[in-house]
């Protein structure tokens, strides 16, 4: 199974680029965030019909989305939003005990305190899913760059937001849900493994960048996983896309 995260800052202004991507990668699961876009505003070109859909969507800001090709379970997906959801920032699809989430955690600079609630219910969460027996794959823009191997050392500055001791500690204790970062178990020590880089002088090009972006599994899962890689060349967006696959 290949599952496939992008935050696309914008899919209708992506939606070209979405639709080559996906006819090449062809991935099982795939989840979008940052969709800036209603529902009535998604490009058809976006709606394939591979794909069972669900987009969570607000106008102009924010919005996630979560498909899963038709035939990849023997029963429909089971769409549905955490209690703790708002601004349209995650979307989750049951299969038995699998669940998948795809996630854009709020960045924090209009509302910090905000960002350290959503996070606290996310572990939540993702504790009782593991407490009832079930399955995870965490998907998507968390905002948080782990540690400090994960922000390039001219992007490093120790009261940044999405480099605060105290963001980096909550990640640490969602991984303690429990859950696997799989981009550093199969890439551990590259200290360029980024998926967003700031618009402006030339930093992507540069690989100037932070790690944003992950797919985070119940180890049940992750023992599975045989790659999981940021296609950092791909897009127009400023975050790449990370795509994990299973045997």
């Amino acid at each position: 199974m290949k599952i496939a995260t992008w935050n696309v800052n914008g899919i209708r202004a992506r939606a070209p680029q979405l639709g080559e991507w996906l006819e090449r990668e062809n991935p099982d699961v795939v989840c979008l965030q940052e969709l800036k876009a209603e529902a009535a505003q998604i490009p058809e070109e976006c709606k394939l019909p591979a794909y069972q859909h669900y987009w969570h969507c607000l106008k102009g800001y924010s919005g996630v989305s979560l498909h899963v090709r038709e035939g990849l379970f023997a029963a429909a997906s089971v769409f549905s939003h955490p209690a703790f959801d708002h601004e349209s920032r995650i979307v989750v699809a049951e299969h038995e005990d699998l669940v998948i989430a795809s996630t854009y955690v709020p960045n924090g600079g209009k509302d910090y305190p905000a960002k350290l609630s959503f996070m606290r219910a996310l572990t939540d969460w993702a504790r009782q899913l593991h407490a009832g027996g079930r399955r995870l794959v965490l998907c998507g823009d968390l905002n948080i760059a782990r540690a400090e191997i994960d922000v390039h050392p001219k992007e490093r500055k120790p009261n940044a937001i999405g480099q605060r001791p105290e963001e980096r500690q909550l990640f640490e204790t969602l991984l303690g849900a429990p859950l696997v970062d799989l981009g550093r178990t199969f890439d551990p020590e590259n200290p360029g493994l980024f998926t967003w880089w700031a618009p402006w002088r030339n930093l992507r090009a540069r690989n100037i960048g932070w790690r944003l972006d992950y797919v985070l599994a119940s180890p049940g899962v992750a023992e599975k996983a045989v790659s999981c890689v940021v296609q950092a060349e791909v897009g127009t967006s400023d975050h790449a896309p990370v795509v994990m696959t299973t045997a």
